[in-house]
């Protein structure tokens, strides 16, 4: 209370209005974030999530069945639009004989066609409770008056006391996503999957959200669905009746071109086979599914949602008011967020209706009451940022800078075990190539040399370490550790080698020739931190990974190759690009190392003949390297393949070679 005391005797009159302004705003952005621009597509992003996560798995809903015309279909008839009713005519009559609890047709029939009397008989004779997708113009103006008058005639010829209309116009929201459930209108026919079934009073608004289905495996959909000219074949169409005696089935299309809709679940694809798309006939299926299960999910009474929405913004300004540590207070901001976010994820999965619920409006309400009373209570603390400040010219890494700026504390002389990807690399032969030109060409080539490896570096996320000489030595998953660090740790060993052959092809002239560039990576554990005294510090890293890496960078000479990653690094890097190289022992080392080296330009079944003969060799099958010394024919300036060939014959049953 005092602190809050405080704050209202320094604000004057202005600021204090402005203040509860930025209040209220942030009430109102956060009750009306479901209709407020820009936030509104980020709260049915969350949604989406959350009905994606949370969807209920099923291994097949036995209930429902999708009988479709699809391409094949267009193709066996030769007819797109209408389809073909003939063979529409001829699975219903198989359909109905079958014993269905019911059947919806999702085609519109607008247009008159020669074989309108047949379908019209097989409607005449129809058993099952049969209902016929209808559209009223007022709602789909894609429809022409002559086509509704068609549709008007057809019904009244084809309706009998088993056959009746059905409403089944899909309503998406602005994005086209289709999350909820189409409102009922009066005077127009009962929604397919309430006609299909008996009336359900928990859906008679009809304006919830669809609770969609997910395969549980893969390879089994969420409902059957069968080709609708597998049952105008009789031969067939017998052995499929036992597939759809007893329960619903729908008929409509699906096409790639048309009657395709977004749903929640559509970021699932992969699970479900597609294009992430769903047919309306499909939609239908999920809802008649939820109506089947008495699946409604709890509605969020609208006075709950200002009720949260002011307690959002009184906390946000509360917020801006906590004094205490960077500890503390960061737990009470990051607790609240993840509140914000957790909380409609809760509700969703034990069945709450999240669809009108803010998650990210939330957030930004939070975050207006938080500014509207931070920005007359709180600053930044200066000793800290002078602190961080001061520290920056002594580290290079702007992703080291970065962190310093957010934690001074970081800069404390301390050190910690890290798993980190290390890379080394060195360019033949510079040394002797100093003793051969002028000191002021060695300043600018080796400036050049190392600001191109830096940028190499820096593009793919590595932290420089240091330079030593023409030496860079840098690393991945220190500060902060990535999931694809080894990928792109690898990506950058491949490409700072090209980065030297780019600048072995850009020297000026009249300079000696100069080497390759050379790069070893490993994997390992590290001391990483920062470490030389009060005076002078550096954020290096200290240990195993970092010898093993500098070895392996040296040990390309001994092998004439150019990129040696060992074993434990190659794994990691979710890549495909390596050959084996063979088991060696590092100098100073005694237990051996399996090395491999990056050639992407290489095809597949190149790279497994020589993990082939690696494997051959290691269980003493000498006669597997005569197909080595064909490979190394055909890549004859292959100098890594010729001495992998020489190093395999001196040894035998995979033992490792030493080097010297």
């Amino acid at each position: 209370m005092q602190s809050l005391r405080r704050l209202f005797d320094q604000l004057g009159p202005i600021r204090l209005g402005s203040t509860i302004l930025f209040m209220v705003l942030a009430v109102m952005v956060a009750r009306y974030a479901w209709t407020t621009p820009l936030i509104q597509e980020a709260e049915r992003a969350l949604y989406d999530l959350r009905a994606s996560v949370f969807a209920p798995e099923v291994e097949k809903d036995e209930n429902i069945v999708m009988v479709v015309y699809n391409e094949d279909t267009l193709k066996l008839t030769g007819q797109r639009s209408p389809v073909d009713r003939t063979i529409l005519a001829q699975a219903l009559e198989t359909i109905d004989a079958a014993g269905p609890e019911s059947i919806g047709i999702d085609i519109l029939f607008t247009m008159p066609q020669d074989d309108d009397d047949l379908l019209l008989s097989a409607f005449k004779t129809m058993e099952t409770p049969t209902f016929l997708a209808y559209a009223d113009p007022r709602e789909n103006p894609e429809i022409a008056f002559a086509e509704h008058e068609f549709l008007q005639q057809f019904f009244e010829e084809a309706r009998t006391e088993n056959v009746k209309p059905t409403n089944i116009k899909l309503e998406t929201d602005s994005d086209g996503v289709q999350r909820r459930w189409t409102p009922h209108r009066p005077g127009a026919p009962p929604f397919m999957a309430i006609a299909l079934t008996a009336p359900n009073p928990k859906f008679a608004a009809n304006d919830g959200a669809i609770r969609y289905h997910v395969p549980a495996a893969t390879d089994v959909p969420v409902f059957d669905k069968f080709p609708i000219e597998n049952f105008a074949d009789p031969e067939i169409a017998e052995m499929l009746s036992s597939f759809i005696a007893g329960k619903h089935v729908l008929i409509g299309g699906d096409f790639i071109d048309r009657d395709r809709f977004e749903t929640p679940v559509g970021g699932l694809a992969d699970i479900r086979g597609d294009d992430g798309k769903m047919i309306g006939l499909e939609v239908h299926a999920h809802m008649l599914a939820q109506l089947i299960n008495d699946d409604l999910p709890v509605p969020v009474p609208p006075w709950t949602l200002w009720v949260g929405a002011l307690i959002v913004a009184i906390c946000g300004g509360l917020s801006a008011l906590i004094i205490g540590n960077a500890l503390k207070v960061g737990l009470v901001l990051i607790g609240q967020f993840a509140f914000f976010l957790i909380f409609p994820f809760v509700l969703q999965n034990i069945g709450v209706d999240t669809l009108s619920l803010p998650a990210f409006g939330w957030g930004v309400g939070w975050l207006l009451g938080y500014a509207s009373v931070g920005s007359a209570a709180r600053t930044i603390n200066s000793k800290q940022r002078a602190f961080a400040q001061s520290a920056l010219g002594k580290y290079l890494p702007k992703s080291i800078a970065t962190e310093i700026l957010k934690d001074p504390e970081k800069l404390s002389l301390h050190g910690e075990k890290r798993k980190i990807f290390a890379v080394f690399t060195d360019l033949e032969g510079f040394t002797k190539l100093t003793h051969a030109i002028e000191p002021e060409m060695v300043a600018t080539l080796l400036n050049d040399y190392l600001d191109r490896l830096s940028e190499v570096a820096l593009e793919y996320g590595g932290t420089i370490d240091k330079f030593v000489g023409d030496a860079l030595v840098t690393f991945w998953g220190a500060p902060i550790a990535y999931p694809d660090d080894g990928e792109r740790a690898a990506r950058a060993a491949y490409a700072l080698y090209l980065a030297g052959e780019e600048f072995r092809r850009n020297v000026p002239e009249g300079v000696p020739a100069i080497g390759r560039t050379r790069v070893g990576m490993h994997y390992g554990d590290a001391i990483v931190g920062n470490f030389g005294g009060e005076g002078r510090i550096q954020y290096t890293a200290l240990g195993d990974a970092m010898n093993t890496a500098a070895r392996l960078e040296a040990a390309n000479k001994a092998l004439d190759t150019k990129i040696l990653l060992s074993r434990e690094a190659m794994e990691r890097t979710g890549l495909d690009w390596f050959r084996p190289m063979g088991r060696i022992t590092l100098r100073g080392r005694s237990t051996p190392v399996e090395v491999f080296e990056p050639v992407p330009d290489w095809q597949d079944d190149q790279r497994a003949k020589v993990t082939a003969v690696i494997a051959a060799h290691e269980i003493g099958d000498s006669s597997s390297i005569q197909a080595l010394g064909a490979m190394t024919k055909t890549y004859g300036e292959d100098l890594g393949l010729a001495n992998l060939l020489r190093r395999l014959k001196k040894t035998k049953n995979g033992e490792s070679y030493a080097l010297g």
